[in-house]
């Protein structure tokens, strides 16, 4: 672990910054915020005017005074003050006041897998300004992996894959810690842009930002497979005259298109295998991955891994906040070390 258990106990809630949302677990109330992680300001004023749900249905919709800023990159804080204003607005009032009555504040916040200490000082930092005295970080793998109900503490091989929306982490995991682990920076962001791209270069449609996600689960059937339908009718904007148009759009082109980005997936996967050792790789052949995350839901990806690495696939239960809801069952004190006693000699 990142940080002793006993540590954890003591922490009062707990934060992920995620690229996508940030998610926050209070110790005894549970996980009360679940919002995307936008902010929208007035730049003539400086004004948050909005953040979360409503800030993200601007995207793209906004006069020119109007900017709509996402303070969280790749799981790291790109910008403190913004994150801590965006952060603060999502808690509400009451339970910031309810926060400010604890004299000593302790947080715990997810960090990606090798963040670098720039990136870890800049989550303590946001944590810091809304009022932490302390703050804990927690490898995002071992948080979600305890999140989705791994036996983590076990001397057992656990795979487990983060689906975030800027990276992809991979890992082994055995007695409470990683054994080998890769962060790739291949996510749910990269394969909307592929679709995005295909749909410019082939049939010279922009397709709105919103529209991404609503088309990949307009196009499954049984996910991005053979077995969904053939085609679909998508509405965008043409890139040469401007004006609204109506394609068809073949399934199996965009089924190749975000393809591509994928296979660095597949590396990483193939990757942490080789450095794992041959005992615990064998363990993994009957147990296989398990994937988390909010990308883990992108339809026909589990069925991809599988037919590309021929070991078993789950996607978790709620495999949006199973990072947030491990961080929390840690505060409260529901994971219990393997204990080992050293051995006395006779």
């Amino acid at each position: 672990m990142t940080v002793s258990l006993e540590q954890l106990r003591r922490c009062h809630i707990g934060v992920d910054l995620g690229a996508a949302r940030t998610r926050v677990f209070v110790k005894g109330a549970g996980l009360v915020v679940d919002e995307p992680s936008v902010a929208a300001v007035n730049t003539r004023t400086g004004a948050l005017i909005a953040v979360g749900q409503l800030a993200e249905q601007m995207t793209g919709r906004t006069p020119g005074y109007i900017r709509v800023v996402r303070p969280v990159s790749g799981g790291t804080v790109v910008d403190i003050q913004m994150a801590q204003r965006m952060v603060r607005s999502l808690l509400g009032e009451k339970l910031r006041r309810a926060l400010r009555r604890k004299p000593l504040l302790r947080a715990a916040a997810c960090t990606p897998h090798d963040a670098d200490p720039l990136a870890q000082r800049a989550t303590v930092e946001t944590l810091v300004g809304l009022g932490a005295r302390r703050v804990e970080l927690v490898d995002t793998l071992i948080a979600a992996a305890v999140g989705c109900g791994l036996p983590v503490e076990q001397p057992e091989a656990t795979m487990i894959m983060v689906c975030g929306a800027a990276t992809t982490q991979i890992a082994v995991l055995s007695l409470g810690s990683i054994v080998t682990a890769e962060r790739i920076p291949v996510g749910g962001e990269a394969i909307d842009h592929a679709i995005v791209q295909h749909l410019r270069h082939q049939h010279e449609l922009m397709l709105p930002s919103q529209s991404v996600r609503p088309l990949q689960l307009a196009l499954h059937g049984n996910g991005l497979t053979p077995q969904g339908p053939e085609s679909t009718e998508i509405h965008g904007r043409d890139v040469a005259t401007g004006l609204a148009r109506s394609v068809r759009v073949d399934t199996a082109a965009v089924r190749d298109a975000i393809h591509t980005p994928l296979t660095a997936v597949l590396d990483g996967i193939g990757k942490v295998l080789r450095d794992c050792p041959p005992d615990l790789v064998a363990d993994l052949a009957d147990r296989g991955i398990t994937m988390v995350g909010g990308s883990a839901l992108l339809p026909g990806l589990d069925q991809m891994l599988r037919d590309a690495t021929g070991m078993p696939v789950r996607i978790a239960e709620r495999p949006e906040v199973c990072a947030v809801l491990g961080l929390g069952a840690m505060l409260e004190g529901k994971i219990q070390p393997l204990v080992l006693s050293p051995l006395t000699g006779s």
